[in-house]
């Protein structure tokens, strides 16, 4: 995998009652020139309480990662439960969802569930992928850095933290 677009920088928007939402257009950028696909494929997070999400050819480092980490996991003597559960996180509890000309979504219910996404969606850029938070519960975070980012992003639209 060519990982040489990553997403960088962050952005708070809107969500309606419909789970309609714009993709930031420093994401969009980023899945277009890694894809033909105008999609993201959103899932929950390995370990926070948020969502994560790539362009459709991401997934393919995907599976080398996790092979690898079997691996590693299979020398070290332990068992395959934790490979077949990561692989059921990375690839069946993931949602592909198409953006529109505008770069609109909707959020599916269950991503929008295991997110925690309510009003708002707090987009951050982590390398080959990036994360939807809600800013509410990225304030709660045991990241300083990621508090402090949620917090400058509801100042900057008039919302007290």
């Amino acid at each position: 995998m060519d990982l040489e677009h990553l997403f960088n920088g962050s952005a708070l928007n809107a969500v309606d009652a419909k789970g309609r939402l714009s993709v930031p257009a420093f994401i969009r950028g980023v899945i277009e020139r890694r894809s033909d696909a105008k999609a993201v494929v959103i899932g929950a997070h390995e370990v926070d309480p948020c969502l994560t999400a790539y362009d459709r050819g991401y997934g393919r480092y995907l599976q080398n990662e996790i092979e690898r980490r079997r691996l590693i996991e299979e020398e070290q003597g332990g068992t395959s439960q934790a490979h077949f559960a990561r692989a059921r996180r990375t690839f069946g509890i993931v949602e592909d969802v198409p953006y529109d000309t505008s770069g609109r979504i909707i959020l599916p219910p269950m991503m929008r569930r295991k997110g925690k996404i309510e009003d708002l969606a707090l987009f951050v850029g982590v390398g080959g992928t990036f994360e939807i938070w809600n800013p509410h519960v990225a304030l709660e975070s045991g990241d300083e850095g990621l508090r402090d980012l949620a917090a400058y992003r509801l100042e900057e639209r008039g919302i007290a933290p």
